[in-house]
């Protein structure tokens, strides 16, 4: 880019003046106050001149090792060679200012060692304030580049994980569904039959949900409701869904086949008897005035007979909101009663 389109070109234009004017005021200002009216105008211009070849030099180089040592990981490297650079650029800057007062100015200034060292010091101030700002900004884009590149390539591990989340629920809720009924078919082929156009109504809605991360609160009541009428089929009166959710928070959205899970995860772990009824309980909660709740929330009556679990459940839902809301899950077990705390997400656009 060239110096007039370039985005830095106020910071170029005023960088060598504002320098110049602290230098003037903290280093040599009883020196240049000691001046007749002509002399101060030359030293001010060719300060003036330096400061600016001193400022393109500095940022020329320090773009010259950023394309040799690029990158973050070279940044130690890179700053060994600007320490190195900040010395000679600093030797540059106070023979240039030297030569050029002495051609266009003979015998104003008189260099001895102790000036020439004072003059270096304060050379040295500057380029490494040239070095700070352009090795900064560097850093700084580089920082953003890396950290984008990698919240991006989080992204995309999250996404596929929460993909691959969604493949395991339809096999596992059929691979359910269709032991359910076999057991049908030998205990009353008419239910069966009815079983069998529930869970057409079911899968469809499963298959609508796996092509989504987010679906509204009243979409899954309306495929819990069809999921409850599925297992009474089966259980009876053995299992109770009690629906408790208020008409202005079901625009709310979760992840999909969250409340299947959850009916399901009872159901599996629990006793399930019309003599002794499951009893599932989904309300909400509005804790804070953005932050609505949805609980889950059965009675507890363990199955005395240990219940394998693949681990699909609570840790694919847990899982899921981890992906979505880098938020948990809360899951509480008391005497009598198992309940699962939801946070409910904005609604959809």
């Amino acid at each position: 880019m060239s110096f007039l389109t370039s985005r830095n070109l106020r910071l170029r234009l005023l960088g060598p003046i504002g320098l110049f004017a602290f230098g003037l005021i903290f280093f040599k200002l009883r020196m240049y106050l000691e001046l007749s009216p002509r002399d101060f105008l030359w030293s001010m211009l060719i300060g003036l001149f330096c400061g600016y070849i001193g400022w393109e030099l500095a940022r020329w180089v320090v773009r010259f090792i950023q394309k040799l040592y690029p990158g973050l990981p070279n940044t130690r490297r890179r700053l060994g060679r600007l320490l190195f650079v900040i010395i000679l650029l600093a030797n540059f800057n106070t023979f240039l200012r030297s030569g050029v007062n002495q051609l266009l100015n003979p015998g104003l200034w008189l260099y001895d060692l102790y000036d020439y060292f004072e003059t270096v010091g304060i050379q040295v101030v500057y380029v490494c304030v040239y070095v700070s700002i352009y090795e900064g900004s560097y850093l700084i884009q580089q920082w953003k580049q890396t950290y984008q590149e990698k919240e991006q390539l989080m992204r995309a591990e999250w996404q596929a994980r929460f993909d691959s989340l969604k493949s395991q629920v339809n096999p596992h809720f059929l691979f359910n569904a269709l032991n359910a009924l076999s057991s049908l078919i030998e205990e009353s082929p008419q239910l069966a039959g009815r079983f069998v156009d529930e869970l057409s109504k079911v899968y469809r809605y499963l298959l609508y949900a796996n092509d989504r991360e987010l679906t509204t609160l009243e979409t899954e009541l309306r495929f819990i409701e069809s999921y409850v009428h599925l297992l009474q089929t089966r259980h009876g009166k053995g299992i109770q869904v009690h629906l408790s959710v208020p008409p202005e928070y079901l625009h709310y959205t979760l992840p999909p086949l969250t409340l299947q899970l959850l009916v399901e995860n009872a159901v599996k772990h629990n006793i399930v008897r019309t003599s002794q009824p499951l009893t599932i309980d989904i309300s909400t909660a509005f804790t804070q005035p953005t932050e609505v709740q949805l609980w889950v929330r059965n009675n507890l009556q363990r199955k005395t007979k240990a219940v394998v679990s693949n681990g699909v459940g609570l840790n694919n839902i847990a899982a899921k909101y981890r992906m979505l809301t880098q938020s948990d899950i809360i899951i509480r077990e008391e005497a009598d009663h198992f309940t699962v705390v939801l946070p409910l997400l904005s609604h959809l656009n």
